[in-house]
């Protein structure tokens, strides 16, 4: 779970590692659609909430596979994603989640 993380963080990790598996989606996009400002650090609880309730719906409504895959891990990214077993039948698509749970940690880790 990342939630805490700056958005600085958070667009390094989609650039560096998201962006090319998720069909084009663009962080800054993603966040003001669903948050309504690119500053997800001035949101006040409410409104990060209802801006995840949007992402969650977004998610369980998206088919595409690397759009998904995008969602999901700007979910993780807020600490709000759901159990992999839950958000992909293809084992596959579980195994890139953990490898980006994993080297999303360890960035992590490094940078404090």
């Amino acid at each position: 779970m990342m939630m805490g993380n700056s958005i600085i963080e958070m667009r390094r990790l989609w650039f560096g590692r998201i962006s090319d598996y998720s069909n084009g989606m663009e962080f800054d996009q993603l966040i003001v659609r669903f948050f309504g400002t690119e500053d997800i650090d001035a949101l006040s609880a409410e409104q990060l909430l209802a801006g995840l309730d949007r992402l969650r719906l977004q998610f369980g409504l998206e088919k595409d596979d690397g759009r998904r895959f995008g969602l999901w891990c700007l979910l993780y990214m807020l600490g709000a994603a759901p159990d992999l077993d839950v958000a992909f039948e293809d084992k596959g698509d579980r195994e890139a989640a953990r490898n980006f749970m994993d080297m999303a940690d360890r960035e992590i880790e490094e940078d404090e």
